[in-house]
């Protein structure tokens, strides 16, 4: 293996990163996105970075890409027309849902349009018990009944979701044949495929999700393989997934509600390869873009992983990586509201016409205007020199659309902007760290994204961060982290039981059959025996509670006499997350998961010995206004360029580190260096404020 080459889409611009494995370099480039077809800028950017270096197509042997086609496709409700047949009685359970209201005290607020209409929403006369035993059998007539009339309707999908079908999957198995025999070309989506666990509610719109973006995705994936091969890429490309693992193009078409967040995976991923290399094995990650922010939380090196969460309002009862995102990126437009209070987001100025400052016909202010008008960004250019800034067209939408409404100056204005958007993101970083039992102040915070270095000095501040790590490359990182993952699949398997009642050997045996389904895929996939790894988990609760708690646990714990250490660990957990255990409560078993890896190579970070120190000296100084310090003002601010700073570096604040893909400020006050893997690692407070 020569080149590797990893590609994460975003709403502004798409990144390539290419890895030389055999000297270990690793280089960089930006595309803007075209969202009619995320292919195109992907073929441009890996044709593009290949041209630059000199490099043969024919030598790339491992190409992955993150991709936003899923996510894309429920925003704008552009999935495919999708057909449901479900158990007799339950044809009204997407929209009854779990009878909640989107906003509790707002009577206006409408629930998201369902991706299934009603005419399409068909029953089958069939049942089962709740122990997944027979009660009435499928009626084949009325099932083909059911399947005739989804074809007369013109649909392209079909989601099939019966009840108690994770227990017993027969009657879904039997529709299933009977739609590809009777209606070969709809793409079909099982429950018993897709998620077979318990909740009625979240198997159905999973599975209702998964068939809605499953010819979508199948386009896409044929189209961008084709792709491929017509570039004369000798390989298969890769898929990132939600819970930041890879897989095939096959495997993303059969479950494609999987990718629903694989570009902000890549990133955490990249992040979590990081925690191992230096040690700091807390962290926070921050990933701020051209169109929103995403957070998540490393603890002890792995990532947080949700097993549900909502997409576009619908729940996903699938692992993805726990990542909160805001709508607080570059492009965010600030506006005000029918108070006259300024905002900031969710909208966004995309990448057409993007920021005033970008010169293509923006003229709403945005985040990226205020770092222009206030110094932070070169005005003389961004991405190396190759987009030049209009500043004078950021200080016209500023004032056009905020100062001239409100009376405040363009400095108030333009600081406003930032408080603001800071303000959001500093909420979502207590969402996922102090609402959930984390002090900040324990954790390091990994700033990535064209626009993170920007932000990271003011967030940490805010929340008594110590310590900030930038990595070398932080604009193109989530396409970094697409070199330094493994490919992964999820199995889950639901039954009630007792934790009192020898229920182990029982539990071993559903263990067992997911391993053999696990090992099944790997070998698909090619992963040689060595390289397969398999970590199990177990969701339990209180008898009686509506939700579960997931523990990692060991094969060797699986015995009757093993099982106290469980329950321990479980006490200890439902501890720190509630604040509270009932140890003499009954604990039941509800879920079984196995994650089964297998190891790929990886992108090599290259250790370099640090100097003495050096006391680098700027290439150039211009004035920055800075608010965030007891002394607002105007501050003359040392330039330097990332690309020669060496590890051991030092240098103080205020400071501004200008590189390709990103703009790193430094804050009056905040210390950086240079460690040996080249990452920037700011001390956050001074010596007396640490004090």
């Amino acid at each position: 293996m020569r080149y590797m080459v990893g590609v994460d889409v975003g709403g502004t611009f798409t990144d390539v990163t290419l890895v030389d494995t055999r000297s270990g370099e690793i280089l960089n480039h930006k595309v803007p996105s075209t969202p009619d077809d995320p292919s195109r800028a992907i073929m441009n950017g890996v044709e593009q970075i290949l041209e630059l270096n000199g490099v043969s197509v024919s030598e790339v042997r491992y190409l992955a890409h993150g991709t936003t086609v899923a996510t894309n496709s429920l925003i704008e409700r552009k999935g495919a027309l999708t057909g449901l047949l479900v158990t007799e009685g339950f044809r009204d359970l997407l929209e009854i849902g779990r009878q909640t209201r989107p906003g509790l005290y707002d009577f206006f607020k409408e629930k998201p349009e369902q991706v299934i209409p009603g005419h399409l929403r068909l029953e089958v006369d069939e049942r089962l018990y709740a122990d997944g035993s027979l009660r009435k059998p499928l009626d084949p007539d009325r099932l083909r009944e059911a399947i005739e009339r989804l074809k007369q309707e013109g649909v392209q999908a079909i989601a099939v979701c019966f009840l108690f079908s994770y227990l017993n999957p027969e009657h879904e198995k039997q529709a299933v044949e009977e739609i590809r025999r009777q209606f070969p070309e709809a793409y079909v989506s099982a429950s018993h495929q897709v998620v077979p666990e318990f909740r009625e509610y979240a198997r159905l719109s999973t599975t209702a999700l998964n068939a809605y973006l499953g010819p979508v995705m199948q386009r896409y994936m044929e189209n961008f393989q084709q792709s491929v091969r017509k570039a004369g890429i000798p390989v298969d490309p890769y898929i990132t997934q939600s819970n930041g693992g890879i897989i095939s193009i096959q495997e993303s078409v059969s479950n494609p509600v999987r990718t629903a967040v694989s570009g902000p995976a890549a990133g955490v991923v990249a992040a979590s390869h990081l925690a191992e290399l230096t040690g700091y094995k807390n962290m926070i990650t921050f990933d701020m873009g051209g169109t929103s922010a995403d957070f998540s939380l490393i603890e002890n090196g792995d990532p947080k992983i949700s097993m549900e969460r909502e997409v576009e309002g619908f729940p996903a009862r699938i692992p993805m990586l726990d990542i909160h995102a805001c709508g607080a990126g570059g492009g965010s437009i600030a506006w005000l509201d029918a108070g006259g209070a300024l905002k900031v987001g969710p909208e966004s100025a995309g990448s057409m016409p993007g920021p005033a400052a970008y010169g293509r016909g923006g003229t709403r202010p945005t985040v990226t205007d205020a770092n222009t008008i206030l110094g932070r960004l070169n005005p003389d250019g961004i991405l190396g020199g190759r987009m030049a800034l209009d500043v004078e067209a950021s200080k016209r939408a500023v004032q056009e659309h905020l100062c001239a409404r409100t009376g405040l100056s363009l400095l108030e204005a333009t600081m406003g902007i930032l408080t603001v958007v800071n303000a959001n993101m500093t909420r979502a970083i207590r969402l996922i760290s102090v609402e959930k039992g984390y002090d900040p102040r324990e954790f390091t915070l990994v700033s990535f994204g064209g626009g993170g270095g920007l932000h990271c000095g003011a967030l940490a501040r805010e929340l008594g961060i110590p310590r900030i790590l930038v990595p070398p490359s932080p604009g193109t990182f989530c396409s970094l982290g697409l070199l330094v993952t493994d490919v992964r699949s999820d199995y889950v398997r639901s039954m009630l039981l007792e934790s009192a009642g020898g229920s182990m050997e029982t539990i071993r045996g559903l263990f067992s059959s997911m391993i053999q389904e696990g090992a099944a895929m790997l070998e698909k996939e090619g992963i040689p025996e060595p390289k397969r790894r398999y970590v199990l988990g177990l969701d339990l609760r209180f008898k009686g509670q509506n939700y579960e708690l997931t523990l990692p646990v060991e094969w060797s714990e699986l015995t009757d006499e093993g099982v106290q250490g469980i329950l321990t660990r479980f006490h200890e957990q439902h501890e720190k997350n509630y604040g509270y255990s009932n140890r003499a409560g009954v604990i039941e078993f509800v879920n079984y998961r196995v994650t089964a890896l297998g190891e790929l190579p990886k992108a090599a970070l290259r250790r370099t010995e640090e100097s003495g120190g050096r006391s680098v000296q700027p290439t150039s100084r211009r004035e920055v206004y800075f608010a965030e310090t007891d002394r607002p003002g105007y501050y003359d601010t040392a330039i330097y360029q990332r690309s020669e700073l060496a590890p051991g570096d030092r240098l103080a604040g205020p400071a501004i580190i200008e590189q390709m893909d990103s703009t790193i400020l430094i804050l009056p006050g905040q210390t950086a260096g240079v460690d040996p893997y080249r990452n920037l690692v700011i001390q956050t407070f001074g010596e007396e404020e640490q004090r």
